[in-house]
């Protein structure tokens, strides 16, 4: 492992310098002459950002740079995540959502000056994905860039298409398998069945994703890195390269149009009361309306998901959705964005999230993204200092460390009796370490109205309890301390209740909530964060929490989260957004994880 993790980089260098040559080698291909079958623009943007984008304002990568007047290829880029989104054009579906005059010129003037600067390969835009992505997009809104110009500025459109899409049908195969392989070959597809000229790319495309769809795609209609926000990445690319196919006439090959009906209703059953998905293992709640969009496209009838979805259990009565991490973590291969969130859960009310884990923490930096990843991030029990998989140390360069300790068994099983759904779910990830297994028990009531939980820290077993009696030792008998946190969206406000024995939790649809516990622990409502794209610092937030210690052989831990009674069953719920609060770290030094790669 670790002569892997020392070559990372090399390779990666290697990489990029292949890209820049194939991105030279592609400027001989021959021009495409025109566009035989433009897909529909399914990519959808955003009219405030594309307003946004004509006042100067550029948000990508979590940087915000504000330079009224200033071309974006002008802009002194904050970072490589700021170019990289830059690079990838997707701002062409924001300036397409303004659609006024002043948007169109900006996306054919900043169009135009990419081809002149970057079209021979340089910049950081000639990776397999990235150019993908700008091919889309250039494709999606061709009337928008084309119309108007000089015949000579259009032939450089088109010849650059063309080089584009000779770099894809060359480097494809040099894009990580996963996403960006799939984002290559839609946009080799989109070029195959647009341009003219470039059919030849075609065949070979379609068999290759083909492939990918078999050997990416589970049975289950999951990923290997249990991304609920990449699962909606791949099947958009999948249901738009579909969608361009039958605008040029042609089918879909029997895997691809499979992989479609297989994940259609994994998402459906990662997908909350407010339409938005489950935030676990790097991925968020997904640009809005992009779910519904991707479901209403896809043709495939809703229908129930038998057990785990991609290894998350859903709990859905009334209004109500809970959501858990109740599988196996990735793979340590597929594991750079993996968190240490087994047996965590999320509940949104209506349109409203109300526990929530804090998210991925990406654009923040890598000291954020390191933080998100840990079980203290997630509504789950977590041993003080130590998460439930443990990740490596630092890799080179700042690439994200991989799991290489997880647990060994992770299972569970729902059922549904009087009075309600119920899940039960268990993991042996603090055996290694204290001897210890983590229980939870959830039950949704019916009406959606209440959710009880029970956690258990126990050693069960001769092996278990001989490492805890170690664990004894070394502590002087101090015992085993944990904390069970959750994580409060920011838009509800958490106040101490009842003379400290309840916290009160108040949606902006007008719901309360309100958590109880049993008195076996001590309660805190402390501060946390919520690491959301988009934005350019993490939100403030609030975290209930439960301490206790383990000083047996077993410790457990009741606990209700239920709608006060004068709670109405259907608030009307209209109201917008807040804006962004100032943040705070999401636990104290004390308890902060010692053991985090």
């Amino acid at each position: 492992m670790a002569g892997a993790l020392q070559s990372d980089q090399p390779h990666r260098r290697r990489g990029d310098a292949m890209n820049r040559i194939h991105a030279r080698l592609a400027t001989l291909a021959r021009p495409a002459s025109g566009i035989v079958s433009q897909p529909e623009p399914r990519s959808i943007g955003s009219f405030a950002r594309g307003r946004q984008l004509c006042a100067g304002n550029f948000l990508f990568g979590g940087a915000q740079v504000e330079a009224p007047g200033v071309a974006i290829w002008e802009l002194d880029m904050p970072g490589p995540r700021f170019e990289e989104e830059a690079h990838g054009f997707t701002w062409l579906d924001d300036l397409a959502a303004a659609g006024d005059g002043a948007a169109r010129t900006r996306a054919q003037g900043w169009t135009l000056a990419w081809v002149d600067r970057f079209g021979r390969g340089r910049g950081p835009g000639w990776t397999p994905d990235l150019t993908a992505r700008r091919l889309i997009r250039w494709l999606h809104h061709a009337l928008m860039l084309l119309n108007g110009l000089e015949r000579a500025q259009s032939d450089a459109i088109f010849r650059s298409l063309a080089q584009q899409t000779a770099f894809l049908g060359r480097r494809w195969k040099s894009a990580p398998p996963g996403l960006p392989r799939f984002e290559a070959l839609t946009g080799l597809i989109y070029a195959g069945v647009s341009l003219n000229g470039m059919a030849r790319h075609l065949a070979p495309a379609l068999k290759a994703l083909e492939r990918e769809c078999d050997r990416e795609i589970d049975q289950g209609g999951g990923l290997p890195t249990r991304n609920p926000e990449e699962l909606l990445s791949v099947f958009t690319l999948l249901t738009w390269a579909e969608a361009a196919l039958a605008d040029a006439g042609q089918e879909p090959a029997a895997a691809h149009r499979a992989a479609i009906q297989r994940i259609a209703p994994t998402l459906r059953a990662l997908r909350h009361a407010d339409g938005a998905l489950a935030r676990f293992h790097g991925g968020g709640r997904g640009p809005e309306g992009r779910l519904d969009q991707a479901l209403a496209e896809s043709g495939v009838k809703a229908r129930p998901v038998r057990g785990l979805a991609m290894g998350f259990a859903r709990l859905a009565s009334g209004r109500t959705t809970v959501i858990v991490d109740a599988g196996p973590p990735p793979a340590p291969a597929v594991s750079q964005n993996a968190h240490a969130s087994t047996l965590a859960f999320e509940l949104t009310s209506g349109r409203r999230p109300v526990i929530v884990n804090c998210g991925a923490g990406t654009s923040f930096g890598p000291e954020w993204r390191r933080a998100g990843r840990a079980t203290q991030s997630h509504s789950t029990l977590a041993i003080r200092g130590f998460s439930s998989s443990r990740f490596a140390p630092r890799r080179k360069g700042g690439t994200p460390a991989l799991l290489t300790e997880v647990p060994k068994s992770v299972e569970s099983r729902t059922e549904s009796g009087l009075a309600g759904h119920s899940l039960t779910a268990w993991h042996d990830g603090y055996g290694p370490t204290h001897g210890l297994t983590h229980v939870r028990q959830l039950m949704l009531a019916y009406d959606g109205r209440a959710l009880s939980g029970e956690d258990t820290l126990a050693a069960f077993t001769d092996e278990e309890r001989a490492v805890f009696d170690k664990t004894m030792e070394r502590t002087a008998l101090q015992g085993v301390g944990y904390d069970i946190r959750f994580h409060i969206h920011p838009d509800v406000d958490a106040e101490i209740d009842m003379g400290g024995a309840a916290v009160s939790l108040a949606l902006k649809s007008g719901e309360i909530w309100v958590f109880r516990h049993d008195g076996a622990a001590e309660m805190d409502l402390a501060p946390s964060v919520y690491l959301e794209n988009g934005r350019v610092k993490p939100r403030a937030t609030k975290q209930i929490v439960l301490s206790a210690r383990v000083m047996d052989y077993a410790s457990l831990i009741t606990w209700t989260l239920a709608k006060a009674q004068d709670t109405p069953r259907a608030p009307r719920d209209l109201e917008p957004e807040d804006e962004q609060a100032p943040w705070v770290l999401p636990w104290t030094r004390r308890d902060r994880p010692e053991h985090e790669g």
